[in-house]
């Protein structure tokens, strides 16, 4: 009983010093998105300025284009200079924080590596509404011409946070799904072992009692 209690100790003391392992995995995942972000904002402000009337920089002919507004709503420039852009952006760090430390000692490597690409968008964004009084820089320009098809301009802390999200959104659903069709197999290896378990201790029991009347009968 004691060496079992000192092996679940062990166990739990591993699994926790791994998570710390993820932790700062995840916020070093969160440190390189605000970084790459404010490097490539400060480039955009000191080469394409200025806003909406700078120079532009085609990457794939009109498909992909790189040129600097300034954005006062969102991500994708969604709500601008709308209070609801507030509840959202509290809402959802509420959300955020209560799903990472629900699972602080028991999600995996890429779980929260995940919410290390929405923290570290969702910090670079807000550096940049505190340094710009409220906006934020946005720079690329995705378009498809033949259909008349021009999507929002954004930035590298948008993209992180919406991959962030769908990524999440993934997992869960199909971490779910795993889960479902795992739980009856494990249900039935369960109940195989301890029908096998029962059968062993059974077949002992017999040999046991066997040899014991043999020995009385000598």
């Amino acid at each position: 009983m004691l060496i079992a209690k000192q092996r679940e100790g062990e166990n739990t003391y591993v699994k926790r010093r791994r998570a710390r392992v993820f932790d700062a995995l995840a916020i070093l995942t969160a440190v390189l998105v605000v970084v790459l972000d404010q490097w490539t904002k400060a480039w955009v402000v000191a080469n394409l300025s200025p806003s909406f009337f700078g120079p532009r920089i085609s990457l794939i002919g009109d498909y992909l284009i790189l040129y600097y507004i300034k954005n006062n709503g969102a991500a994708f420039s969604l709500f601008a200079n709308s209070i609801l852009l507030v509840v959202l952006i509290a809402v959802a760090i509420c959300v955020i924080a209560y799903l990472y430390m629900r699972n602080i000692n028991t999600a995996g490597l890429w779980y929260k590596l995940i919410f290390g690409l929405i923290i570290g968008g969702a910090l670079s964004n807000l550096i940049d509404r505190v340094r710009h009084g409220g906006y934020v820089v946005d720079f690329v320009s995705f378009n498809i011409p033949q259909w008349n098809f021009h999507f929002a301009i954004f930035n590298i802390a948008d993209a992180a946070i919406s991959v962030g999200v769908v990524l999440l959104l993934l997992t869960l659903l199909f971490g779910s799904v795993f889960k479902a069709e795992e739980s009856p197999k494990n249900t039935q290896t369960s109940q195989k072992t301890s029908q096998f378990s029962a059968a062993r201790s059974e077949n002992e029991l017999l040999s046991s009692t066997k040899e014991h009347d043999s020995q009385s009968q000598s």
